[in-house]
This record gives C-alpha cells, sequence and structure tokens, in this order.
C-alpha cells in the first residue's frame, strides 16, 4: 500500500467520524463535509490521485454544471 491509498483510507475515516458527529449534533454541515471527505477517500484510494487533483477535478465540474444553459 502506497502513501496515497493510505490518505484515501484516513480520509474514508475521517469522514465516517464526521458524518457520526453531524447526527450527534445535529450538525448538517459536518455530515455533508464528512461525505464529502469519504467520498474523495475513496476516490484517492482507488486511483491514487491526489486530494487536491481530485477536489480541483470536482471543483470544475461543478463550475462546469453551475453555469446556466440557454
Amino acid at each position: 500500500m502506497d502513501r496515497l491509498e493510505l490518505e484515501g483510507k484516513w480520509k474514508r475515516i475521517k469522514g465516517a467520524v464526521k458524518q457520526k458527529y453531524g447526527e450527534w449534533f445535529d450538525d448538517d454541515q459536518a455530515f455533508a463535509e464528512g461525505k464529502f471527505d469519504e467520498i474523495v477517500g475513496k476516490i484517492q484510494e482507488k486511483s491514487g490521485r491526489t486530494r487536491e487533483d481530485i477536489e480541483r477535478e470536482i471543483s470544475e465540474w461543478k463550475e462546469d454544471n453551475d453555469s446556466p444553459k440557454l
């Protein structure tokens, strides 16, 4: 297991903890952040890409889909 795979696993665990924290304290933002961390961690673990690269791709995808279509 390489460093990026290990980081991905850690982010999945951290995401799950944030989700649980969000449920305990009824904090939707913490839950959403936890879910995002978990997803990015899983992508990182499977692809071996950096978190920054994955987040940049997601941000670009979001910008492309947020622009109004005429």
